[in-house]
């Protein structure tokens, strides 16, 4: 597993500063993420809505008022180009990747 977000900070438009817990800093541009998908990202295309983006500090996931969530695990690996481990177990590729 990789490391959790431990703090975030909007810089400007859809661009986040995200550092992790392992002391990695990245920054990140949401604009693809979020323009144009509707739904619960509708929100977050009101660039004040977007600002207030936090740290679930259980999970170290960025968070919105509305529970949209970006996985930490993802952005790690966006971060430092480490791919993301595939947790695939002998039972789901048996199944054709799904577990029944």
């Amino acid at each position: 597993m990789f490391p959790s977000v431990t703090s975030v900070r909007h810089l400007n438009d859809y661009r986040l500063e995200v550092t992790f817990a392992d002391g990695i800093t990245a920054q990140f541009d949401f604009g693809a993420r979020v323009v144009g998908r509707g739904g619960v990202f509708g929100p977050l295309e009101d660039l004040d809505y977007f600002a207030r983006v936090s740290v679930d500090p259980e999970a170290g996931a960025l968070v919105w008022p509305n529970g949209v969530d970006f996985c930490p695990d993802v952005l790690y690996s966006e971060a430092t180009g480490t791919p993301l481990p595939c947790h695939e177990t002998d039972q789901s590729a048996r199944h054709g990747g799904w577990i029944q």
